[in-house]
């Protein structure tokens, strides 16, 4: 599947891609009312990956509701309403209304982003919180809940294991690290916003990490995401335990991306005889000590 915020709400995607063909659709995050996200410059290119802080713009669940989701219902795409939330009490709100509106079958929740009644705290960066709102969702929606978590804490195994006890019936991760650019000549900052989530395959072997450790400590699914440019970088996802992956800044270079994944890991089952993708996933063969894990 995509990545949410990096396909837009589909119909962006549509002449490059045959959407029916994705193993599901996440749209772009949506809130309650409309944002405008933040001022530009809010995107820059990096060594291996990007800088954003698009400051999660999008035109309201309501307007999504109205203007964006009759055009998926024409597919038949599981799609996925990645959601978001300034406070606590917004994100069941949202859930709820995209609920009752049809033509979506599962929530995936951001809880990346701050939250202002705690002084700009992330809502993920504390594993009581982010329970919390994983549960204020959950009562209000009867889909799978995704909960999408930042690696920006201390161990995201224990933010997983969290929302995990509240309810989540999924867990997808990572999302961005956080990161900064300056001008050197300017010696000002190269986005308005100063800092930006930093994605793209410079952040893979860190998703990779994060992913293989919590497939270890959840029972439920695990999905994959972070720099993943190439079928074999979405094998070694699979490999490690995930159960599905997304694919995000790729899009942005090659918007048929999507696709040639999946047909590449169609060839490497076809190569290693395997009938099943579920033979693949979680076939890691690991050392038979790992007591030294950080060590080369």
């Amino acid at each position: 599947m995509n990545a949410s915020g990096t396909f837009g709400f589909g119909e962006e995607f549509a002449p490059f891609v045959d959407l029916n063909e994705l193993g599901a659709l996440v749209v772009k995050g949506l809130s309650w009312e409309p944002r405008q996200g933040n001022p530009p410059p809010r995107i820059i290119e990096t060594v291996g990956g990007m800088l954003n802080a698009i400051g999660l713009e999008n035109p309201g669940a309501r307007a999504f509701i109205e203007e964006k989701l009759p055009f998926l219902r024409q597919y038949d795409v599981a799609v996925i309403a990645n959601i978001f939330g300034e406070t606590l009490d917004e994100y069941p709100r949202v859930a709820e209304a995209l609920s009752r509106a049809g033509g979506i079958k599962a929530i995936e929740v951001n809880i990346s982003c701050p939250n202002v009644k705690k002084g700009g705290i992330a809502f993920g960066a504390d594993p009581d919180i982010a329970a919390e709102v994983t549960r204020q969702v959950k009562t209000a929606t009867d889909m799978p809940v995704i909960v999408k978590l930042t690696p920006n804490v201390a161990d995201i195994t224990d933010v997983a294991r969290s929302v995990e006890a509240a309810g989540a019936d999924a867990v997808s991760l990572i999302n961005t690290l956080t990161g900064m650019a300056i001008d050197v000549e300017s010696r000002t900052p190269q986005i308005q916003n100063v800092t930006g989530g930093l994605s793209g395959p410079a952040i893979r072997p860190v998703a990779l990490r994060m992913v293989w450790q919590t497939v270890k400590r959840v029972s439920i699914p695990v999905i994959g995401v972070g720099g993943i440019m190439r079928a074999e970088d979405a094998l070694e996802f699979l490999i490690a335990g995930a159960k599905a992956v997304q694919i995000g800044t790729a899009n942005f270079v090659n918007p048929q991306i999507t696709l040639e994944v999946i047909a590449g890991i169609e060839g490497y089952l076809i190569r290693h005889r395997m009938d099943d993708i579920r033979d693949l996933i979680g076939s890691l063969i690991e050392p038979d000590s790992l007591e030294h894990p950080h060590e080369p």
